[in-house]
Protein backbone atom coordinates (compact mmCIF):
# COMPACT_ATOMS: atom_id res chain seq x y z
CA UNK A 1 0.00 0.00 0.00
CA UNK A 2 0.90 3.63 -0.40
CA UNK A 3 0.45 5.21 3.03
CA UNK A 4 0.49 8.88 3.95
CA UNK A 5 1.57 9.67 7.53
CA UNK A 6 0.71 13.14 8.82
CA UNK A 7 2.65 14.70 11.70
CA UNK A 8 0.85 16.93 14.18
CA UNK A 9 1.13 20.70 14.01
CA UNK A 10 3.51 21.78 16.83
CA UNK A 11 0.86 23.97 18.49
CA UNK A 12 -0.95 20.75 19.49
CA UNK A 13 2.19 19.13 20.95
CA UNK A 14 3.14 21.39 23.87
CA UNK A 15 6.39 20.07 25.34
CA UNK A 16 5.92 16.92 23.22
CA UNK A 17 6.86 17.75 19.63
CA UNK A 18 9.69 15.23 19.38
CA UNK A 19 7.83 12.52 21.31
CA UNK A 20 4.75 12.85 19.10
CA UNK A 21 6.85 12.69 15.96
CA UNK A 22 8.81 9.69 17.27
CA UNK A 23 5.79 7.38 17.47
CA UNK A 24 4.71 8.24 13.93
CA UNK A 25 8.23 7.64 12.62
CA UNK A 26 8.39 4.32 14.49
CA UNK A 27 5.16 3.21 12.79
CA UNK A 28 6.40 4.42 9.40
CA UNK A 29 9.64 2.47 9.79
CA UNK A 30 7.82 -0.77 10.57
CA UNK A 31 5.40 -0.31 7.69
CA UNK A 32 8.30 0.17 5.27
CA UNK A 33 9.90 -3.02 6.53
CA UNK A 34 6.58 -4.72 5.76
CA UNK A 35 6.89 -3.56 2.15
CA UNK A 36 4.59 -0.54 2.21
CA UNK A 37 5.43 2.83 0.66
CA UNK A 38 5.16 5.46 3.38
CA UNK A 39 5.41 9.23 2.93
CA UNK A 40 5.63 11.39 6.06
CA UNK A 41 4.29 14.93 5.76
CA UNK A 42 3.28 17.79 8.03
CA UNK A 43 -0.48 18.02 8.43
CA UNK A 44 -0.37 21.41 6.68
CA UNK A 45 1.04 19.65 3.59
CA UNK A 46 -1.79 17.19 3.05
CA UNK A 47 -1.80 16.88 -0.74
CA UNK A 48 -0.62 13.42 -1.73
CA UNK A 49 -2.81 10.57 -2.98
CA UNK A 50 -2.63 7.37 -0.94
CA UNK A 51 -4.38 4.10 -0.18
CA UNK A 52 -4.45 4.91 3.54
CA UNK A 53 -3.65 7.85 5.78
CA UNK A 54 -2.31 7.74 9.33
CA UNK A 55 -3.09 11.14 10.76
CA UNK A 56 -2.08 12.90 13.93
CA UNK A 57 -3.63 16.10 12.53
CA UNK A 58 -5.90 18.34 14.57
CA UNK A 59 -6.15 21.58 12.59
CA UNK A 60 -9.74 22.26 11.44
CA UNK A 61 -8.47 22.68 7.89
CA UNK A 62 -6.73 19.28 8.09
CA UNK A 63 -9.84 17.56 9.41
CA UNK A 64 -11.94 19.07 6.61
CA UNK A 65 -9.52 17.83 3.96
CA UNK A 66 -9.37 14.38 5.55
CA UNK A 67 -13.15 14.14 5.26
CA UNK A 68 -12.81 14.79 1.53
CA UNK A 69 -10.16 12.08 1.28
CA UNK A 70 -12.46 9.67 3.11
CA UNK A 71 -15.19 10.34 0.56
CA UNK A 72 -12.70 9.29 -2.12
CA UNK A 73 -12.38 5.87 -0.45
CA UNK A 74 -9.12 6.40 1.46
CA UNK A 75 -8.98 4.83 4.92
CA UNK A 76 -8.06 7.44 7.54
CA UNK A 77 -6.77 6.60 11.03
CA UNK A 78 -7.73 8.42 13.26
CA UNK A 79 -10.82 9.61 11.41
CA UNK A 80 -11.47 13.36 11.47
CA UNK A 81 -14.87 12.72 13.03
CA UNK A 82 -13.29 10.86 15.95
CA UNK A 83 -10.80 13.68 16.54
CA UNK A 84 -13.67 16.20 16.61
CA UNK A 85 -15.40 14.01 19.19
CA UNK A 86 -12.40 14.53 21.49
CA UNK A 87 -12.99 18.23 21.97
CA UNK A 88 -13.53 18.60 25.71
CA UNK A 89 -17.14 19.77 25.54
CA UNK A 90 -18.21 17.06 23.10
CA UNK A 91 -16.33 14.39 25.04
CA UNK A 92 -17.91 15.42 28.34
CA UNK A 93 -21.38 15.18 26.79
CA UNK A 94 -20.68 11.76 25.26
CA UNK A 95 -19.32 10.41 28.54
CA UNK A 96 -22.37 11.62 30.41
CA UNK A 97 -24.74 10.20 27.79
CA UNK A 98 -23.09 6.78 27.89
CA UNK A 99 -22.37 6.60 31.63
CA UNK A 100 -18.59 6.60 31.35
CA UNK A 101 -17.26 7.41 34.86
CA UNK A 102 -16.06 11.01 35.04
CA UNK A 103 -15.68 13.68 37.73
CA UNK A 104 -18.64 15.70 38.92
CA UNK A 105 -18.70 19.50 38.85
CA UNK A 106 -20.36 20.56 42.11
CA UNK A 107 -17.67 20.99 44.76
CA UNK A 108 -14.28 22.73 44.95
CA UNK A 109 -11.47 22.47 44.24
CA UNK A 110 -12.09 22.61 40.50
CA UNK A 111 -10.43 22.03 37.16
CA UNK A 112 -11.20 24.48 34.37
CA UNK A 113 -10.39 23.19 30.88
CA UNK A 114 -10.93 24.73 27.46
CA UNK A 115 -13.75 22.90 25.74
CA UNK A 116 -13.23 23.65 22.06
CA UNK A 117 -9.94 21.78 21.60
CA UNK A 118 -7.15 19.87 23.30
CA UNK A 119 -4.84 21.81 25.59
CA UNK A 120 -2.24 23.78 23.68
CA UNK A 121 -0.58 25.46 26.67
CA UNK A 122 -0.56 25.21 30.49
CA UNK A 123 -3.09 28.07 30.54
CA UNK A 124 -5.70 25.81 28.91
CA UNK A 125 -5.99 23.59 32.01
CA UNK A 126 -6.29 25.46 35.32
CA UNK A 127 -6.54 24.16 38.89
CA UNK A 128 -8.83 26.38 41.01
CA UNK A 129 -8.93 26.07 44.80
CA UNK A 130 -12.33 27.71 45.26
CA UNK A 131 -15.21 29.56 43.57
CA UNK A 132 -13.33 32.86 43.52
CA UNK A 133 -10.31 31.32 41.79
CA UNK A 134 -12.63 29.64 39.30
CA UNK A 135 -14.36 32.93 38.48
CA UNK A 136 -11.00 34.59 37.90
CA UNK A 137 -9.81 31.74 35.66
CA UNK A 138 -13.01 31.87 33.62
CA UNK A 139 -12.55 35.62 33.17
CA UNK A 140 -9.01 35.03 31.86
CA UNK A 141 -10.34 32.41 29.45
CA UNK A 142 -12.83 34.92 28.10
CA UNK A 143 -10.12 37.54 27.73
CA UNK A 144 -8.31 35.03 25.52
CA UNK A 145 -11.45 34.49 23.47
CA UNK A 146 -12.25 31.08 24.96
CA UNK A 147 -15.97 30.89 25.68
CA UNK A 148 -16.26 27.11 25.45
CA UNK A 149 -14.97 25.46 28.62
CA UNK A 150 -15.65 22.61 31.03
CA UNK A 151 -15.58 22.71 34.83
CA UNK A 152 -15.15 19.56 36.91
CA UNK A 153 -14.34 18.78 40.52
CA UNK A 154 -10.84 17.69 41.48
CA UNK A 155 -10.71 13.99 42.42
CA UNK A 156 -8.28 12.78 45.07
CA UNK A 157 -6.40 9.59 44.24
CA UNK A 158 -3.73 8.10 41.99
CA UNK A 159 -3.27 9.56 38.53
CA UNK A 160 -2.98 6.75 35.97
CA UNK A 161 -2.14 7.26 32.31
CA UNK A 162 -3.44 4.69 29.84
CA UNK A 163 -2.75 3.97 26.18
CA UNK A 164 -4.68 1.78 23.74
CA UNK A 165 -5.17 0.76 20.12
CA UNK A 166 -8.73 -0.21 19.27
CA UNK A 167 -9.26 -3.61 17.65
CA UNK A 168 -6.07 -5.02 19.16
CA UNK A 169 -5.14 -6.39 22.59
CA UNK A 170 -2.78 -3.47 23.23
CA UNK A 171 -3.55 -1.55 26.43
CA UNK A 172 -0.99 -0.18 28.88
CA UNK A 173 -1.22 1.79 32.14
CA UNK A 174 1.44 3.84 33.96
CA UNK A 175 1.77 6.09 37.01
CA UNK A 176 3.45 9.30 35.77
CA UNK A 177 4.68 10.19 39.25
CA UNK A 178 6.69 6.95 39.26
CA UNK A 179 8.83 7.88 36.26
CA UNK A 180 8.60 11.69 36.37
CA UNK A 181 7.44 12.09 32.76
CA UNK A 182 5.08 15.07 32.66
CA UNK A 183 3.75 17.64 30.21
CA UNK A 184 2.51 20.50 32.39
CA UNK A 185 3.29 19.25 35.90
CA UNK A 186 -0.38 19.04 36.90
CA UNK A 187 0.26 15.66 38.54
CA UNK A 188 1.49 17.54 41.62
CA UNK A 189 -2.12 18.24 42.62
CA UNK A 190 -2.63 14.52 43.25
CA UNK A 191 0.83 13.89 44.65
CA UNK A 192 2.91 10.70 44.43
CA UNK A 193 0.95 7.58 43.57
CA UNK A 194 -0.15 5.39 46.49
CA UNK A 195 -0.82 2.51 44.07
CA UNK A 196 -4.33 1.85 45.30
CA UNK A 197 -5.58 -1.55 44.07
CA UNK A 198 -8.03 -1.31 41.17
CA UNK A 199 -9.36 -3.46 38.34
CA UNK A 200 -7.25 -2.63 35.29
CA UNK A 201 -9.51 -4.83 33.15
CA UNK A 202 -12.44 -2.57 34.02
CA UNK A 203 -10.42 0.54 33.17
CA UNK A 204 -9.55 -1.07 29.84
CA UNK A 205 -13.22 -1.86 29.26
CA UNK A 206 -14.37 1.68 29.98
CA UNK A 207 -11.58 3.21 27.87
CA UNK A 208 -12.48 0.79 25.08
CA UNK A 209 -16.13 1.80 25.33
CA UNK A 210 -15.15 5.44 25.01
CA UNK A 211 -12.95 4.61 22.00
CA UNK A 212 -15.96 2.91 20.39
CA UNK A 213 -18.25 5.83 21.21
CA UNK A 214 -15.90 8.46 19.81
CA UNK A 215 -14.66 6.28 16.97
CA UNK A 216 -11.05 6.79 18.02
CA UNK A 217 -8.69 3.97 16.99
CA UNK A 218 -5.42 5.20 18.52
CA UNK A 219 -5.99 6.76 21.91
CA UNK A 220 -4.67 7.65 25.33
CA UNK A 221 -5.96 9.30 28.44
CA UNK A 222 -5.83 9.84 32.17
CA UNK A 223 -7.81 8.31 35.01
CA UNK A 224 -7.93 8.90 38.74
CA UNK A 225 -8.04 5.82 40.97
CA UNK A 226 -9.66 6.64 44.31
CA UNK A 227 -8.52 5.02 47.59
CA UNK A 228 -11.48 2.60 47.42
CA UNK A 229 -10.39 1.35 43.98
CA UNK A 230 -13.11 3.09 41.97
CA UNK A 231 -11.94 5.36 39.16
CA UNK A 232 -13.03 8.06 36.77
CA UNK A 233 -11.63 9.17 33.41
CA UNK A 234 -10.41 12.77 33.36
CA UNK A 235 -8.85 12.95 29.89
CA UNK A 236 -9.11 11.12 26.57
CA UNK A 237 -7.34 12.11 23.38
CA UNK A 238 -6.26 11.06 19.93
CA UNK A 239 -2.88 9.52 19.21
CA UNK A 240 -0.69 10.21 22.28
CA UNK A 241 3.10 9.96 22.09
CA UNK A 242 3.22 6.47 23.68
CA UNK A 243 6.63 7.51 25.02
CA UNK A 244 6.52 4.84 27.75
CA UNK A 245 5.68 2.00 25.34
CA UNK A 246 6.54 3.26 21.87
CA UNK A 247 7.79 0.03 20.30
CA UNK A 248 4.80 -2.02 21.47
CA UNK A 249 2.38 0.70 20.37
CA UNK A 250 3.96 0.99 16.93
CA UNK A 251 3.56 -2.73 16.44
CA UNK A 252 -0.11 -2.57 17.50
CA UNK A 253 -0.79 0.35 15.15
CA UNK A 254 0.70 -1.60 12.24
CA UNK A 255 -1.55 -4.49 13.24
CA UNK A 256 -4.56 -2.14 13.26
CA UNK A 257 -3.78 -1.04 9.71
CA UNK A 258 -3.88 -4.65 8.53
CA UNK A 259 -7.34 -5.33 10.04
Amino acid sequence: MKILALTRDPRFSPNSVESDRAILMAVAERLRLMGHEVEVRAETQLAAAADACLSMGRLPSTLARLKTIQQQGVRVINTPQSVENCSRSTLTHLMQEHNIPQPQSALPPFWLKRGDACAQSPDDVVFCHDEAALAGAVARFRERGIGDYVVSSHVEGDLVKFYGVRGTSFFRCYYPTDDGQTKFGDERHNGPASHYPYHQAELQRQAGRLADITGLDIYGGDAIVRPDGTFCLIDFNDWPSFSRCRDEAAQAICQLLSL
